[in-house]
């Protein structure tokens, strides 16, 4: 067996490079000998770092220059009670973060929820997209290469599904710019998050409106995709999956268990999540969707550099008088591009399985693209409890001390 302290010494002397280490011994011992080259380096001592309980070579798709694992704790919220299009019954929901009083949030919505009879959640748009830019000498080839893509969409669509056996092309939406041509494909990725897929396709597909049009193609994402960066595209026409979650709370439930009324959530939701919101230029109106997005993403393997565009929400709270003049609050989250997946990526890793696994969800789901519709509706309801519980704080002045009591 190769000896660390060896692969260690021979970076430090120029002898290897630091990326080259899996060519002489296996995995593990690789990461080893980088642990021990970056505790040399800097001074550091790197047990926690090293303590990690998968075989390093599994998660060679996932990361290079391995030394080791970040362990964020991890906690479960629920169950969450929804009745979606995919997902039915109740679930625990796998939840990491670091920030404390978070989970206890949650748990207190979901409570809320559960107890008012269950949240609907649908996933109401689905589409994967890749937008590729081309060059075009001016408007008239710019008008004759997006005329040739709109006659040609079958043959653009063979082209593309030529690459994968599970995506579906939907549509391609054209749009130009002086003389730039910018193509959003988008694709039914099935139970894949599917940027890689997307692209892939995408990929196949130009070189075939490069061969019947003046089009050059210049990069195959012109960030009108648009991946990892806020977007108002996105916030507008979805990316991933668009899900809606949404429950009506008896008012007398409102009081008990969040100890203020229906007229006060909706009032703190109107100035707080949509005026204070539009009045800072923001493209989600919400509380702290993100919350909830960012910790479901980091437990269940998604792709964390999209919960930029994944925590695009709007929270809406509207509180609704019956006959008998008692007032219920009617609660939901719009989640417009919430990009997951349950085969594919992070979501191979031993860890980010078993939370798969706690939601019955890892793998593939019969039929195609249920389990990650599942997924999307879930994550959406459990958005909906930490909306719920954080509004219901604010309304009743107890978010100081409930920080004060759980997240020191």
């Amino acid at each position: 067996m190769t000896d660390p302290e060896d692969l260690a010494e021979r970076v430090r002397e120029g002898d290897l490079r630091i990326h080259e280490l899996e060519e002489h011994a296996d995995y593990d011992t690789a990461a080893h000998a980088r642990r021990l080259l970056i505790e040399r380096e800097t001074g550091t001592e790197l047990e926690a770092i090293g303590d990690y309980a998968f075989p390093a070579e599994e998660a060679d798709p996932n990361i290079e220059n391995m030394i080791g694992a970040a362990q964020v704790p991890m906690g479960v919220v629920g169950p969450v009670p929804v009745a979606g299009g995919a997902a039915d019954g109740e679930h625990y929901l796998p939840l990491a973060t670091t920030e404390g009083a978070l989970l206890a949030s949650v748990n207190r919505g979901l409570g809320v929820i559960r107890e008012a009879g269950g949240a609907d959640a649908r996933v109401t748009k689905n589409g994967m997209t890749r937008a590729p830019v081309f060059r075009v000498a001016g408007v008239a080839e710019a008008a004759e290469t997006v005329a040739w893509v709109e006659d040609n969409l079958e043959a653009l669509r063979a082209a593309a599904e030529s690459t994968t056996s599970h995506g579906e092309l939907l549509d391609i939406e054209p749009y130009v710019v002086g003389d730039s041509v910018y193509l959003r494909f988008a694709y039914d990725t099935k139970d894949a998050m599917g940027m890689n897929m997307a692209t892939i396709a995408t990929g196949e597909a130009c070189e075939l409106v490069e061969s019947e049009t003046p089009a050059s193609l210049v990069a195959l994402s012109g960030n009108l995709c648009s991946d990892k960066k806020p977007a108002a595209i996105n916030a507008v026409e979805g990316r991933g999956r668009s899900v809606t979650a949404d429950a009506l709370i008896p008012g007398e439930l409102v009081e008990e268990r969040l100890h203020t009324t229906a007229d006060a959530i909706a009032e703190a939701n109107t100035r707080k999540n949509l005026i204070g919101s539009a009045k800072a230029g923001s493209l989600g109106f919400n509380a702290h969707a993100a919350n909830v997005v960012g910790a479901a993403f980091l437990a269940t393997g998604q792709d964390e550099a999209q919960v930029v565009e994944a925590a695009n929400t709007i929270t809406t709270m509207d509180a609704r008088e019956r006959e008998d003049g008692t007032t219920d609050l009617y609660a939901s989250v719009s989640l417009a591009s919430l990009e997951v997946g349950t085969v594919g990526g992070g979501t191979k890793l031993p860890t980010q399985a078993e939370a798969l696994e706690i939601l019955g969800l890892r793998g593939g789901g019969d039929p195609p693209g249920s389990n990650a519709d599942a997924l999307a509706e879930i994550i959406a309801v459990g958005a909906l409890a930490g909306e719920l519980s954080l509004l219901g704080a604010l309304s009743s002045r107890h978010l100081a001390s409930a920080h004060e009591d759980l997240g020191r």
